[in-house]
């Protein structure tokens, strides 16, 4: 779970303390918030890789900020939901509100670990070691290589890294903090790091070819996408 971004929502603290530290010694970075109105800040302001949501929360419920998170916000994160209600209706009910899993109340932390992790591996396609193929640009994980138009491209370590994100997201715009969360963490080298990889990987990518792949969109981050017809 290194450099996992968690954001827990809990009003219980001493359960909440306990989920923080134990996420956080399995190597993920956790925000807590004891209710929806910070929570909803938090996901405006941050990216989070997954949201795990009480259900009974003090004001807004958890089944309606997932609703709203979905619908009035548009975040796609993986939400598991966490609460006491085992009955079928109310994990029915929150699937119909847009969560992804449900674990009860009283649970074991390694399983909250193994159903978060899994949730995040699906969600960044990395349940298997598929080509990842965006117009001519291959990128084989499992053989750590990268091809355009059958060329063999020489990246570095984390210029892979920034294309295999991209290329997952493709053709969604991936922020500066989502790549700079996915690859160091808090612990950004500097704040030229990034743009120096990302200056190597479009010339390797891109300059020498006709078309290019790699878009920046200022303010707001950046895309691999296929040439856009005039």
């Amino acid at each position: 779970m290194q450099n996992l971004s968690v954001l827990l929502v809990e009003d219980h603290r001493q359960l909440a303390q306990t989920v923080v530290e134990f996420l956080e010694q399995e190597g993920a970075m956790v925000d807590y918030a004891s209710d929806t109105m910070l929570a909803r800040s938090l996901v405006q302001e941050h990216h989070y890789d997954i949201l795990i949501l009480d259900v009974m929360l003090p004001g807004e419920d958890g089944y309606t900020f997932c609703q709203a998170l979905r619908k009035e916000m548009a975040k796609d994160m993986p939400v598991i939901f966490m609460t006491a209600r085992d009955q079928l209706d109310d994990k029915l009910e929150g699937f119909a509100r847009g969560g992804d899993d449900y674990i009860v109340k009283p649970f074991a932390l390694p399983e909250l670990v193994a159903r978060v992790r899994a949730l995040v591996r699906r969600e960044r396609r990395e349940v298997a070691a598929n080509l990842l193929t965006v117009a001519d640009l291959e990128l084989d994980p499992a053989r750590q290589e990268v091809r355009r138009d059958g060329q063999l491209l020489k990246l570095s370590p984390t210029a892979f890294r920034i294309l295999r994100i991209l290329m997952r997201e493709s053709p969604k715009v991936v922020s500066r903090e989502q790549l700079e969360q996915e690859l160091w963490g808090d612990l950004v080298p500097d704040s030229d790091a990034l743009r120096s990889h990302l200056y190597n990987l479009r010339k390797a990518v891109d300059k020498p070819f006709d078309t290019a792949l790699l878009e920046t969109q200022p303010g707001v981050g950046f895309s691999i996408r296929p040439p856009r017809e005039d």
